[in-house]
């Protein structure tokens, strides 16, 4: 097997090692489109691991965000990447300490468009780590659900323009991303609570966040209307189908979607 080749199925079995949402929507794309999304998924995934890591101090938390995404700002440094990361290497994931492979997948006319969101979003991160994630306003946490996912939205607008000219609204394409953060958000709330994160504004109870949910997803669907292509159509199907079905559930009383009930959504969608 070639070296790229190697690498692509890597890539593929780390996807489904670290997503739940995607990498069954990812697996619909055709080969380019699949590698690309792969790639921006895993480069965003590294540095998610190290914003989210239980025991890393929050300095050591922003110095490698920062450093990260100064390095991602230019051609890759793998080399400059591995001396940042190896001082944290056993504390580290796969995923995050294979940053330079995840680059090196994605298509070349692409890879500096994956690199700049990733960029921006480390910045974020890094931002919001330092606050400790307490988010006080609507505009607070507007701006966090920006920078983790409103970002992915925009990067996969981004995407779909460079490889068939597919035109859509980045504003509704970061509603897209608000609302799969706020369902998570709702979902893991208890979890987050018990590690001393609160991403609810002041004043704001489960009614709120699930009005915030429902407006991002009606967004959603708006951004929805202006993809034709079969496949980028069903990839974005997937995600919004299981955000709705999961808030449905919340909003019942329920931790979450069964594993029956997700293989059913993506099936219906598939057939519609």
């Amino acid at each position: 097997m070639s070296n790229d080749k190697k690498l692509q199925k890597e890539a593929m079995h780390m996807l489904k090692l670290t997503s739940r949402t995607f990498y069954i929507p990812i697996t619909l794309l055709g080969s380019t489109l699949k590698m690309t999304v792969g790639s921006a998924y895993l480069c965003m995934r590294a540095i998610d691991e190290i914003e989210d890591h239980e025991t890393l101090d929050a300095e050591v938390k922003q110095h490698l965000l920062n450093s990260t995404s100064v390095l991602l700002k230019s051609d890759f440094d793998q080399e400059a990447y591995q001396k940042l990361v190896q001082p944290y290497a056993s504390l580290l994931p796969e995923v995050t300490l294979r940053l330079g492979d995840w680059i090196a997948v994605c298509p070349d006319d692409i890879v500096a468009t994956i690199q700049e969101s990733t960029s921006i979003m480390a910045t974020g991160m890094a931002e919001w780590v330092g606050k400790n994630w307490y988010i006080k306003t609507k505009e607070d946490l507007d701006d966090y659900t920006y920078y983790v996912a409103g970002l992915v939205g925009v990067m996969l607008s981004d995407i779909w323009e460079w490889y068939d000219g597919t035109k859509t609204d980045r504003t509704l394409a970061i509603g897209y991303g608000r609302g799969l953060q706020a369902v998570n958000m709702l979902r893991n709330q208890q979890e987050d609570q018990e590690r001393g994160v609160k991403f609810f504004p002041d004043g704001w109870d489960r009614q709120d966040m699930f009005a915030y949910a429902e407006n991002n997803l009606a967004l959603a669907d708006e951004y929805m209307k202006a993809i034709k292509t079969r496949n980028i159509d069903l990839f974005c199907k997937i995600p919004l189908a299981l955000a709705k079905k999961t808030l449905k559930a919340l909003q019942s009383g329920r931790e979450k979607i069964s594993r029956n009930e997700v293989e059913t959504i993506v099936e219906q969608v598939k057939k519609e």
